[in-house]
């Protein structure tokens, strides 16, 4: 099995995967896509319930989604992951979205089903269900401050820490006006009666690292949710110096190993 496949590769899927033992109907696609370990996690399941699918990664860029899209139909696949930077273009290109998904204005996971596209979004629920196995805690008790809260997985998990009703929500983001923007949508999820207490339910910040040290004065759970700390090059997210012993911070980057934010966090003594 090759590391990854491409769009030329859909194109003549029967040639591209005739070496696989068992056929290629499940994928992940993304740009890029190596670092995803959705194959290994899913092929496991796969095997261990004796069904004969292959589970691959396909690198696509933007300009081949359209088409890909179309080539996994005709290529008679069950399905699809999408991961980076590819869940708010994959919303316009299904052709039908659950309405979870349509309030996360992003889709992580395609079905195809009696011919037709369905585009889910498990990047909510799954931060839900994340934090409280990490932390055992409740994500609706907590007070959490979302990096990243532009776009994708950010965004995803800012609208379910609406849902859920959290403490405080704080949204942050390179582009301030993405967040402003979000803040804004979400601002009549926050609208209830709970007393008021000294900052307000929800609010976008720029991303400052004065106005981020004041925002962690404030905050339980910060969430990153951009792609940095991929690579092992890429710079801080956040200077270590920001980091305290009483927040939990989760990352949601892959990586091999751990992420050079949970070492921050921890050697903070935070738990991370």
């Amino acid at each position: 099995m090759k590391d990854e496949y491409t769009i030329e590769d859909l194109r003549n899927w029967k040639q591209a995967t005739k070496d696989l033992a068992k056929p290629a109907r499940l994928a992940v696609i993304g740009d890029p896509v190596l670092h995803s370990r959705s194959p290994a996690m899913h092929q496991a399941a796969l095997d261990s319930l004796g069904k004969e699918i292959s589970y691959v990664r396909v690198h696509l860029r933007p300009e081949e989604l359209k088409e890909a899209f179309q080539l996994f139909r005709a290529n008679d696949f069950l399905g699809f992951n999408v991961t980076i930077p590819h869940k708010a273009d994959a919303l316009r290109l299904v052709d039908e979205v659950d309405p979870h998904a349509a309030k996360m204005q992003a889709v992580n996971t395609v079905l195809i089903e009696g011919g037709k596209l369905i585009g889910y979004s498990t990047d909510g629920p799954g931060i839900v269900r994340a934090i409280r196995q990490e932390f055992s805690m409740d994500l609706r008790d907590l007070r959490v401050l979302v990096l990243g809260a532009g776009g994708g997985a950010g965004r995803s998990i800012a609208v379910q820490c609406a849902l859920e009703g959290v403490e405080r929500l704080v949204l942050c983001n390179r582009t301030e006006e993405k967040a402003r923007a979000l803040a804004k949508e979400l601002r009549p999820y926050f609208s209830g009666d709970r007393l008021a207490g000294p900052t307000e339910r929800i609010e976008s910040i720029s991303w400052e690292n004065s106005r981020i040290a004041e925002v962690l004065n404030y905050v339980d759970l910060v969430i990153n949710a951009t792609s940095v700390g991929m690579q092992r090059s890429d710079p801080p997210l956040l200077p270590d110096s920001l980091l305290h012993p009483s927040l939990m911070v989760y990352d949601t980057v892959y990586a091999r190993g751990r992420t050079r934010l949970v070492n921050a966090a921890e050697s903070a003594g935070a738990r991370a």
